[in-house]
């Protein structure tokens, strides 16, 4: 039974302390669209989505004004498209589809542009891929996502060197934006199929005909609740967070549930990663420095990360009766002001954000580099990243901006959610003849469990 007292925390948690809902995310299937005709194929995709999430945004937006609860995003996430383009020689018209579908739809963004390839490319993986570029500079609204690892298959070194060339084309093409196309592009390992945040969502293939998943948020709430427990034991502070993060899930789940009725569509899961935003209040690095580190980025970092991550899982886990998606903490760098500033201070480095991700919810977001670095550097900070997805057996993703023009001490802005960024070196030596090697990197041992 919720309490007066319960219920008067949320409301300052909502009023006060910035918790929102992050997402009301849709995943549709689009394996009933399959087609070789490819006029016929976008067609179906476009009626299909419009005519599932066609009440996503009233439904959302009713529950937000009923209950009182902020949800910032309502979102689609589609199958895999390159599952249902093998037989067509263009997929960047389905993009196009996917895009008008969104804007039709009224939703913030819709992704699913996307190839697992893992252990191989089949021919219409290697066309989606190759076509990303000029997908995300025609779209508005579109998010691309590519599986290139995975703790059973290992890494896919053929497909990482193509998306070095991707990521450097894509920012290429958005030029006039600062390379925003790259802000809509994200590689994995170890990928999962019920993510609710962009720009990784996608509707795996073993999920149902449709699904609606929501994604929570609420740093503001964490580092608040931690206020109260300053100097004290790290035992008392993992008990702080998790039993935050079980009032945060709570609202997560009874949107979710409301979304799921009203759309007459079944309930997915409630991911309950802690999703910064630019705002003041709003902050992960925020969390970890009211643990007592001077600033996020010190030594220290690391520590007290996964003690977040850790807290954040136990504490929701009792929360929902369905959790999946990412589930931790995300540390998008210019999505967050604590980390931004950090990285102008110099004290949080490419080096330190990767040893952060071993502990964290996904891996390097939204980082600006410089405007030169090559397709091999990217490449190189991509397979470097899928290792450790791979060899710790957890979702890693790499989310980078080449900024054209840029070099490190500039600043790029993306605005909104995807706030801006300050521009950080990457080693200056190259990693080119290490990438050109192809092939594939074997599973690690600890993958042959059957």
């Amino acid at each position: 039974m919720i309490t007066t007292s319960e219920i008067l925390q949320t409301l300052q948690m909502i009023d006060h302390q910035k918790l929102d809902v992050r997402t009301i995310t849709m995943g549709i299937s689009l394996f009933s669209c399959v087609t070789d005709d490819e006029n016929a194929l976008c067609t179906r995709i476009y009626d299909l989505i419009t005519r599932r999430a066609e009440n996503l945004v009233k439904v959302g937006r009713a529950i937000e004004s009923e209950f009182g609860v902020p949800i910032v995003n309502k979102r689609i996430a589609v199958t895999p498209i390159a599952l249902v383009t093998g037989a067509i020689k263009n997929p960047v018209r389905v993009a196009r589809a996917l895009d008008k579908a969104a804007k039709e739809t009224g939703v913030d963004f819709i992704g699913g542009y996307s190839a697992l390839v893992q252990k191989g490319m089949t021919a219409a993986d290697r066309r989606l891929i190759e076509s990303i570029p000029q997908a995300l500079t025609e779209t508005d609204f579109m998010c691309s996502s590519i599986n290139v690892g995975s703790t059973r298959a290992g890494i896919n070194m053929d497909a990482v060197r193509l998306m070095g060339q991707v990521v450097k084309q894509t920012a290429a093409n958005t030029a006039d934006r600062a390379g925003l196309g790259c802000a809509k592009l994200v590689v994995f390992c170890n990928a999962v199929e019920d993510n609710p945040f962009m720009a990784g969502a996608f509707h795996g293939p073993g999920e149902g005909d449709c699904a609606v998943s929501v994604g929570v948020s609420g740093p503001g709430v964490v580092k608040v609740a931690l206020e109260s427990v300053k100097g004290r034991p790290f035992d008392e502070v993992a008990e702080t967070i998790k039993r935050t993060a079980f009032h945060i899930t709570r609202v997560g789940q009874l949107v979710a549930l409301e979304a799921s009725k009203r759309l007459n569509v079944p309930f997915g899961i409630v991911d309950l990663s802690l999703a910064p935003t630019p705002a003041v209040g709003d902050s992960v690095a925020a969390i970890l420095e009211e643990m007592g580190l001077e600033v996020c980025g010190t030594h220290g970092t690391t520590a007290a990360l996964a003690l977040l991550n850790d807290a954040v899982k136990k504490g929701g886990v009792m929360a929902s009766s369905h959790v999946g998606g990412l589930s931790g903490a995300f540390i998008p760098v210019s999505e967050d002001i604590g980390m931004i500033q950090a990285a102008e201070r110099g004290a949080l480095t490419l080096e330190k954000l990767e040893a952060m991700t071993c502990v964290c919810s996904v891996g390097l977001d939204m980082i600006a580099i410089p405007g030169d670095t090559t397709a091999e550097t990217i490449s190189a900070i991509i397979a470097d990243e899928a290792a450790i997805g791979m060899v710790n057996n957890k979702t890693t993703a790499v989310r980078v901006i080449p900024a054209p023009g840029t070099k490190v001490g500039d600043s790029v802005e993306f605005g909104g959610l995807l706030g801006r960024a300050p521009v950080i070196p990457v080693k200056e030596y190259s990693a080119a003849e290490f990438i050109h090697r192809g092939g594939r990197i074997p599973a690690p041992l600890h993958s042959l469990r059957n």
